[in-house]
């Protein structure tokens, strides 16, 4: 009796259709595939935080402390790698199989802007790729994930005229016309793996099939991006005539970057689990270069700005950005659904703090504050029947806190959400071979009256799981 390990020739086509995937998104997750932002708050640190969660999770309100699946990704806790294999494969004696997963993520987004006693607001929309993640079991316990994400992002545009006041005098002077203007944003390239310390799967009693599980994790990766902004200033005077000014700074930055996570899975009794888990990163810094430019200018029509006299320009200019700690703790508490029997749910809450206080760029500070949130979700599963959307998985949460950013008072923010997974048999000649789709709906409210502007952003999220199982063990006589 020979074991051997088989791919079929299927399943090598299959393999190389989904390399050619995960490089052609790794490719366009770079850039917007449609819209652009405008936020003036992106101006602040290193830009707006993008969600830091897979669709699945962001549908409960990105809870992922206490989040392990193995038809989906949660990059924020490497703990969760170690349980990519499903349930009856674990049991199973005469197969060993590894069940690869593809979580691919898409975000549409349409903001909104408003002063405080203003009836007028400014609106814009945008679609983005929101991550792309790979995972699979190494063995039995022990999972490898690697993928790359956008982290923040920069884009602002922004226009303002006002009459300029002598600072001696006090008196009026030239009215100006000033241009603020903004891009880029940071990514991170990682590869996690998490594994089990300790795994029993009890026998008898009451808690007979459910296993109790302690594991940890290390995500290893790169972070890095760019930070560009400018501004642009025009003196209007109807009887002197000024050269108009620019002032510009371009950063690049990177450097490796790492956070680990822990997880307990507590069987508290048949179909009934509870799961406490841990994550984050302590501070770290990353290398900059930057060029900075200050210089007079002229517009013309066909040839855009042109450069008379450069005041100073200095390039590759060498610094610091830190990077403050995170962490976050929580719990997930989840029933399983048994098929015609009864229906399955999940409540999680998740505590998150980092200090944002702590960030500098080159050395100087940022008009930022520590921050605090608090995220609570859940999940409703109906009893599974022949009916299509009792396989459907209902999600909603919602979470609140103050934002990091601190400009013109603090920034209270405050969001909800909602979620559905929709389980697709793609091939029904491939019974291991599973597709979810996860829609998520949030509303997010940045801001109140009390500050410079009100943001209310709506976030559409579209998230593809596919999963199989690539290699396996088969018997031949």
């Amino acid at each position: 009796m020979l074991l051997v390990k088989s791919i079929t020739p299927k399943r090598i086509k299959t393999l190389h259709c989904f390399s050619l995937t995960i490089l052609v998104l790794l490719f366009t997750a770079f850039e917007p595939v449609s819209g652009q932002d405008n936020s003036p708050y992106s101006r602040y640190v290193l830009g707006d935080i993008v969600p830091a969660s897979n669709i699945m999770t962001r549908g409960m309100a990105g809870i992922s402390a206490g989040i392990a699946d193995y038809q989906a990704v949660n990059f924020n806790n490497p703990a969760s790698y170690s349980s990519f294999e499903a349930r009856r494969e674990l049991k199973s004696k005469k197969l060993s199989a590894g069940r690869a997963v593809l979580d691919v993520g898409l975000n549409f987004e349409s903001r909104s802007l408003r002063e405080p006693n203003n009836p007028l607001k400014f609106t814009a929309s945008n679609a983005l790729f929101s991550y792309v993640q790979v995972g699979m079991p190494v063995r039995k316990n022990w999972g490898l994930s690697f993928g790359l994400r956008p982290v923040t992002r920069i884009s602002y545009n922004i226009f303002r005229r006002e009459r300029l006041i002598d600072p001696i005098t006090g008196l009026p002077i030239d009215s100006s016309f000033t241009r603020f203007q903004g891009d880029g944003g940071s990514y991170m390239a990682t590869v996690g793996t998490g594994f089990a310390l300790f795994s029993k799967v009890h026998n008898d009693g009451e808690k007979r099939g459910m296993i109790e599980k302690l594991s940890v994790g290390l995500n290893a990766g790169y972070y890095f991006g760019k930070k560009n902004y400018s501004t642009r200033r025009t003196l209007i005077n109807d009887t002197v005539e000024y050269y108009r000014a620019n002032y510009e700074t371009k950063t690049t930055y990177g450097n490796l970057y790492f956070n680990a996570g822990v997880q307990y899975m507590l069987p508290l009794k048949q179909n009934l689990q509870l799961t406490i888990g841990a994550y984050g990163n302590w501070g770290q810094k990353l290398n900059g270069s930057q060029d900075v430019l200050r210089e007079t200018f002229v517009f013309d029509d066909n040839l855009g700005n042109l450069r008379l006299d450069s005041v100073s320009d200095t390039k590759d200019v060498k610094g610091k950005l830190e990077i403050p700690a995170s962490y976050t703790i929580g719990f997930v508490l989840q029933k399983y659904a048994v098929v015609n029997k009864e229906g399955g749910w999940m409540i999680g809450v998740d505590f998150n703090q980092q200090n944002w206080e702590n960030y500098r760029y080159y050395g100087q500070v940022d008009s930022v504050r520590n921050k605090w949130e608090l995220r609570v979700g859940g999940q409703f599963s109906p009893i599974p029947k022949r009916n299509y959307f009792s396989f459907v998985s209902y999600r909603f949460g919602f979470f609140k806190g103050p934002d990091y950013i601190r400009a013109g008072g603090n920034i209270s923010q405050t969001g909800i959400s909602l979620g559905l997974g929709l389980p697709m048999k793609i091939n029904r000649q491939a019974p291991n071979q599973n597709t979810n789709i996860n829609l998520a709906f949030e509303f997010i409210k940045r801001g109140n009256n009390d500050n410079l502007l009100k943001e209310n952003l709506f976030r559409f999220s579209l998230g593809f799981s596919l999963s199989d199982i690539w290699f396996q063990k088969r018997k031949y006589e």
